[in-house]
């Protein structure tokens, strides 16, 4: 029976670590490749805010999956301390007297090889394979394996695999800025999204794919020109573009639930109900929707609360959530009479605009026998009483 080990911290793992695993799990022809992240490394610290070794873990157990005979192992953060490999071989060689076992690595750590902790052990434990990222790495690796050799008789294999030429440092850096989404498995970027580690924003690509899979067909075209209305709100006023970007891709994430789902949604995330949104489908949405927005995609409370809101208003709304209310109601595929106005309206006066808004929307709702909802009310009469602060030339 044939064992790989291979280790690391996996901060976080992607795609570079996946193929180099598939690839020495193929070449070496193994039995089972023991995945272990790391507790503390030995050779270098963590970065201040690094994720914790269970969600380590957990990104290492969703990035691993597509490899048959990989198993990502807990051992090193269960025994705590200081993570030394030859302790980690020790444990698997008891466990399996009869197997063969291979220490897989990459270069940065093989030519580093005789600083390791008890190596002379270490080497009588497993063999050395190691693994390349880029081509020029070769040299380094001939140059390191002609020295164990002379002081080990050790003889490394190189294991050959088409590189990812990314590392978790540079994704680590590349995550805040939206960036990295492509070199990481799509369920380990979306649980890095969810919890937001390391600061991580989504890439709005990735959001859109998430968001529109949510939703009905025929509501894509209004959530895309939602966007677009929110992005130049947001400019025009000064408001964070990103944040108004990623409430207006998730604003209408449960619009296509029936009452019933939504219902169960409210019960699942403790969301208050009262007498009017609880008959209501179409004001629960909004409530379930900034849940899950940030339940599943970890939306800041900026976000969560400019979608909770964008239905109904409410009084003394925040800037974001005013855009939000705004682009929802006059996007580009919005045809109603007045709509234009609202629009060049919501560029000269934004609380005006806002104002107007409310006022239709209450309009309607009583034209049509519907009670208006009491916070849609309370939005437009705290305006009325307020000097409006959005006005042309101004911005906050």
């Amino acid at each position: 029976m044939k064992l790989g080990v291979y280790g690391g911290t996996f901060n976080p793992p992607h795609k570079g670590h996946i193929s180099a695993a598939a690839a020495a799990a193929a070449g070496l022809a193994l039995d089972k490749l023991y995945i272990v992240p790391s507790g503390i490394p030995p050779h270098k610290q963590l970065p201040t805010g690094s994720p914790t070794g269970i969600q380590r873990l957990e990104m290492a157990e969703r990035s691993f999956r597509s490899i048959g005979v990989a198993e990502v192992s807990d051992m090193e953060l269960v025994r705590g301390g200081v993570s030394y490999t030859v302790q980690t071989l020790r444990r698997l060689a008891a466990d399996h007297p009869d197997a063969e076992l291979w220490l897989i690595v990459g270069t940065d750590m093989f030519v580093m090889l005789d600083a390791w902790k008890n190596v002379t052990e270490l080497l009588e434990l497993a063999r050395v394979a190691v693994f390349t990222r880029r081509g020029g790495e070769r040299d380094a690796i001939r140059t390191a394996a002609a020295g164990f050799k002379d002081r080990f008789g050790m003889d490394a294999v190189l294991v050959e695999h088409d590189a990812t030429d990314i590392s978790s440092s540079q994704l680590r850096r590349l995550l805040p800025g939206r960036g990295g989404a492509s070199f990481i498995e799509d369920e380990t970027y979306a649980y890095i999204i969810q919890n937001r580690l390391y600061g991580a924003k989504p890439d709005f690509n990735w959001l859109r794919q998430k968001a529109y899979e949510m939703l009905k067909p025929s509501r894509i075209a209004h959530v895309a020109a939602c966007e677009e209305e929110a992005v130049r709100l947001a400019r025009r006023w000064g408001a964070d573009v990103g944040e108004a970007r990623e409430a207006a891709i998730l604003h209408d994430i449960t619009k296509r639930q029936g009452m019933d789902d939504q219902l169960q949604l409210c019960r699942e995330y403790d969301i208050m109900t009262d007498a009017v949104e609880s008959v209501e489908v179409k004001l629960l949405h909004a409530k379930t929707g900034a849940a899950l927005a940030r339940g599943l995609f970890g939306a800041s409370q900026q976000v969560h609360d400019a979608i909770f809101w964008h239905t109904t208003g409410r009084p003394d709304m925040t800037l974001l959530e005013k855009i939000i209310y705004m682009a929802d109601y006059i996007e580009s595929t919005r045809r109603f009479d007045g709509v234009e106005e609202l629009r060049s309206l919501a560029y000269s006066d934004l609380d005006q605009a806002i104002i107007t808004g409310l006022s239709m929307s209450i309009e309607d709702l009583r034209s049509r026998g519907i009670v208006p909802h009491q916070y849609t009310e309370q939005a437009r009469d705290w305006l009325l009483e307020h000097k409006p602060r959005y006005k042309r030339g101004s911005q906050q």
